[in-house]
């Protein structure tokens, strides 16, 4: 059965109005005002960028990357800031302005599906790289981002939100078309597609397309190191989130996916 609104604790107002629809997608309001400038921002060739959707292991994936493109350390990576290295594109912090003066090479994040990116990305300008994770962990996952932030107040059961994900009533819109639109890219020259599974799986495999497609030269003994750190990442990440993952609100969820 279809969700009800008023059967749910935070909407119309505390919940709905939290978003704006932009060509049929629902968006974070931070992103109001801003859509053309996004699209006709400039692009250097030497630019990375990582899209996901939200919850699809953006955080990991970006220390990854760093590691890989940078040639740091997960102790270095631990002593920073990492998300101020990697700004959020369409986040009203630190702004387009801002992010546009960069130095090259600049590391950028979005969230954005592939057709509201800028336009110079969809004519093979800067690289790419797309992380798509299982959408039954992400459900999870973006559960308790909604419900720990404050501005989103969202107060609905898993289930509720469960069927809003389904409906394509979160913000960033559908979880599939945004997959979907690139996965049809995932050949062009730029992309880069890969799966969050993966990390787990075979690192090995995943620092070398990472590496082949950034341009990196490394010989067999440097990737063994790099991909030992990344494996480090990996560890460090699954400790710090093992209770997290599978708990929302202190009630276990496998059952339930």
């Amino acid at each position: 059965m279809a969700e009800s609104e008023a059967d749910t604790p935070s909407t119309p107002i505390e919940f709905e109005s939290k978003y704006f629809e932009f060509d049929g997608v629902r968006l974070p309001p931070f992103c109001r005002g801003k859509m053309e400038e996004i699209a006709s921002f400039s692009l250097r060739s030497s630019d990375i960028w990582i899209v996901t959707y939200p919850k699809s292991g953006t955080s990991l994936l970006q220390e990854v990357v760093y590691l890989v493109s940078q040639g740091a350390d997960p102790d270095e990576i631990g002593l920073m800031n990492i998300d101020e290295q990697l700004p959020v594109l369409e986040y009203p912090q630190p702004g387009l302005d801002i992010i546009q003066e960069l130095t090259s090479p600049r590391l950028i994040k979005s969230h954005l599906p592939y057709r509201f990116l800028p336009t110079a990305m969809h004519n093979g300008e800067a690289k790419v790289i797309y992380m798509a994770r299982n959408p039954k962990d992400l459900v999870v996952s973006y559960y308790q981002f909604h419900c720990s932030l404050r501005t989103m107040r969202y107060r609905g059961s898993f289930q509720e939100f469960c069927r809003r994900f389904m409906n394509d009533k979160l913000g960033y819109g559908s979880w599939f078309e945004h997959v979907q639109e690139f996965w049809e890219h995932r050949m062009d020259s730029n992309v880069l597609f890969l799966k969050y599974e993966d990390m787990y799986k075979d690192m090995g495999t995943l620092v070398e397309q990472l590496a082949r497609f950034l341009g990196v030269s490394c010989d067999k003994s440097q990737l063994e190191v790099m991909v030992e750190n990344c494996n480090q990442l990996i560890e460090q990440c699954c400790k710090s989130e093992a209770l997290s993952v599978y708990r929302v609100h202190g009630s276990l969820v496998s059952g339930v996916l």
